[in-house]
């Protein structure tokens, strides 16, 4: 710990933990893991307290990269689980072993669609909803220009609806039986 600095987190822990605490809750359900960004950001606050210049404003900061980084994580840990998509409304809440087959299908159609897409537009699709990356985050780091990232995201959504609109048609249309490109 650089430097521990009681003053300053005792005012900033008066004055702004509640409205640290409901702009936090902005990024996450949990008001369990809120509170312990809101912990976090203050104790790094205070560790840096020496350096940085308007603490408020770091503390805001430090909560907002935390909650950012917390919401991603859940997210990624969410699409990697077996039953990643079992809260769709296609697949049974039971653990049944039909559910369980209906919530991979689900998942392998959707990993097919997103493969579809161009390489750019995947790019774009996956750092959006895969990492929760903004549109001027994504276009900072692919060097593309914000309008042209909302038109990848626009193009994918389009384009992956569509493609998961014909496959159900199809495996709904053989009563569950794959059907081959050529009927396609």
């Amino acid at each position: 710990m650089a430097h521990f600095c009681p003053d300053i987190l005792l005012k900033l822990f008066a004055e702004d933990r509640a409205a640290l605490l409901r702009y936090v809750r902005r990024f996450l359900p949990s008001r369990e893991d809120s509170e312990d960004i809101v912990q976090e950001a203050f104790l790094r606050t205070c560790e840096h307290a020496e350096e940085v210049v308007e603490p408020r404003a770091f503390a805001f900061t430090v909560a907002r990269n935390l909650a950012t980084d917390s919401r991603r994580h859940t997210l990624l840990a969410r699409t990697d689980t077996l039953g990643d998509l079992s809260q769709s409304p296609v697949v049974a809440s039971s653990s049944s072993v039909e559910g369980q087959a209906l919530a991979d299908e689900e998942g392998r159609l959707l990993r097919e669609a997103v493969e579809q897409l161009s390489p750019q537009c995947r790019a774009v699709f996956k750092l959006r909803v895969f990492e929760g990356c903004s549109y001027k985050e994504i276009a900072d780091r692919l060097g593309l220009a914000p309008k042209t990232v909302e038109n990848h995201i626009g193009r994918a959504i389009r384009e992956t609806h569509e493609y998961l609109r014909r496959r159900y048609q199809l495996t709904n249309s053989n009563h569950g039986r794959r059907s081959s490109i050529a009927e396609s």
